[in-house]
């Protein structure tokens, strides 16, 4: 499975076909997974979703026909929890406030907790403390989004992400047409205003001196241009969100998906007093009508999460019949690698065989390298280490939700993370490809990408994920395929794809021959593939065997 936003090669979607259809890649891939900013977005490249529908800058419906004609299935995000301030939804509340349809479309922070707290003078619920014990909320405060509806009232909204407000700047005009006011006097108060914006300020924090008789009809008119970005909780107990699911899996459907990734599922889910993450049962009881709805349309889910090893969640979805991500595979293979050891990978190989865990594998992603996620198999020594080789490498670590010591993921390309060194990004490209699972395969570090500080120093404040998103040319990224690394890589994924010996119904074996190799058996069909990797010298060697009994393939 390829793995890109929509413009991550050439600047669109269309550019992309192309690559897959060049002569050297055509064939090694079955499906495609393409990032959310290939939907109407506005923020978190793609993860603020506004609709569903097609990003005209990126995508078009001609380039899925392509990608159909090729026999490419397309995996999708779907958002459950929230949806973009910019949405048809949230704007027809902005716009008709209570009248809005959609007024419980979103959850209204002060509803939702009406009878389990106190009223602030802020105009919004303080929840009591026993009933918000148990909720882990991602910034400081409570989740809130003030929202000024058409009367001028203020309605607090659950907003567990991403959120900024911005005022728009006035003039002296438009103070003359709000007010009865001179010009000279509304030149100068539109200045301070504009001024006191910019620095930050709330309009009602602004001071206006010796025309303090002006601010209220100010302050009206300054909030009356208050503008938002940012994502707001989903109420899952309107019915209009539920239409909203079903319209949307039968769109994704149409397009041609055939796996769901769904984003921040476990956030949706809430009730006073209980997790507002992972709350059990609730979050498998929505998983599970989620589920329902998308058997409709011939979807497979992969809901996506992050947790700690040692909590199991990974098995508890593996039980409910779910698909999940190997978060644990890019962490182990550098620690592999770092330890000269089999031991852990080996461990993690046998989990999955016991329990039947079927899971989508990958090296890098358009994330980081999970670290969080290692707890419980490896000791927070080790996980330490691995942080500090990883960043001493140039990584960069995202701490836990703003929270230090908190380990959480370390943004690098992963041939950067494995020191830009040809040998390991082989090595575990084709310890991958044998791995449980199906392989996906991060666009950048096909091409052996490196770590883009200019990127992280573009963005500002919160780009470190911007070091392993590099946008390429079309041309750049054909002319990487020349590359000895690259041409390797394609030829262990054609291997993957084509050799039946590999599959969820084939056999893995494991034989045991000390800690510093690595030797996996498939079988499947009378047909044989082995890997034996040395994780010293970071050799490898690949035989495929039929069901003739013939060597058909050999790769070292």
């Amino acid at each position: 499975m390829l793995n890109a936003y929509p413009d991550s090669m050439g600047g669109t979607l269309g550019d992309i076909v192309k690559f897959v259809q060049h002569p050297d890649v055509q064939g090694v891939f079955q499906s495609f997974y393409i990032l959310p900013s290939v939907f109407n977005t506005d923020l978190d490249r793609g993860f603020s979703v506004i609709d569903y529908e097609l990003n005209q800058l990126y995508a078009s419906p001609d380039d899925l026909k392509e990608l159909k004609k090729m026999g490419i299935a397309l995996k999708f995000d779907f958002v459950l929890n929230h949806s973009s301030v910019l949405s048809p939804q949230f704007r027809d509340i902005l716009k008709n406030g209570e009248n809005s349809i959609f007024k419980d479309f979103f959850i209204q922070w002060n509803k939702f907790w009406d009878g389990f707290g106190k009223m602030t003078d802020e105009g919004y619920i303080q929840p009591e403390a026993e009933h918000i014990k148990d909720m882990f909320f991602r910034k400081p405060g409570l989740p809130i989004l003030m929202v000024r509806m058409p009367d001028g009232k203020e309605v607090p909204y659950w907003n567990t992400f991403y959120q900024e407000v911005n005022y728009g700047k006035v003039d002296a005009q438009d103070l003359m047409e709000a007010m009865d006011i001179q010009y000279s006097v509304a030149q100068m108060l539109a200045e301070t205003a504009n001024t006191a914006l910019v620095e930050g300020k709330k309009p009602s924090d602004i001071e206006f001196g010796r025309f303090e008789r002006y601010s209220k009809e100010l302050i009206n008119l300054l909030e009356s241009k208050r503008r938002y970005l940012g994502q707001m909780d989903l109420n899952i107990k309107s019915p209009l969100v539920w239409e909203f699911y079903e319209d949307t899996l039968k769109k994704l459907a149409s397009y041609g998906a055939e796996i769901i990734r769904l984003d921040a599922f476990a956030y949706a889910p809430k009730e006073p007093g209980a997790k507002n993450f992972l709350n059990d049962p609730g979050t498998w009881d929505f998983l599970e009508e989620i589920k329902n709805l998308a058997d409709n349309y011939g979807l497979t889910l992969l809901p996506e999460i992050h947790s700690k090893y040692e909590e199991k969640i990974h098995e508890k979805l593996t039980e409910k019949g779910y698909l999940t991500y190997d978060f644990f595979l890019p962490g182990l293979i550098i620690d592999a690698f770092e330890r000269n050891t089999n031991e852990v990978l080996i461990k993690w190989i046998n989990d999955m065989l016991e329990k039947d865990i079927k899971v989508v594998n990958m090296l890098g992603c358009h994330d980081g390298i999970p670290l969080l996620d290692l707890k419980g198999l490896l000791a927070d020594e080790q996980i330490q280490m691995l942080i500090d080789t990883v960043v001493k490498r140039g990584g960069y670590v995202k701490d836990l939700h703003g929270k230090k010591n908190m380990y959480y993921q370390v943004n690098a390309t992963y041939y950067s993370a494995l020191g830009e060194d040809d040998a390991k990004l082989l090595l575990a490209r084709a310890i991958q490809i044998f791995m449980p699972g199906k392989p996906q395969v991060w666009y950048l570090d096909l091409l052996a990408g490196k770590n883009d500080h200019e990127a992280v120093a573009k963005a500002g404040s919160g780009g470190h994920k911007e070091i392993n998103r590099t946008n390429l040319g079309l041309e750049q990224a054909l002319g990487n395929l020349a590359k000895n690394v690259v041409e390797k890589q394609i030829s262990l994924l054609k291997f993957r794809k084509s050799f039946p010996a590999f599959g969820f119904d084939a056999k893995l074996s494991i034989e045991e021959q000390g800690t510093e190799s690595l030797y996996l058996r498939w079988e499947n069909n009378n047909c044989v593939a082995t890997l034996h990797a040395n994780l010293k010298e970071f050799t490898y060697k690949i035989t495929g065997i039929d069901e003739k009994g013939d060597l058909v393939y050999k790769f070292d």
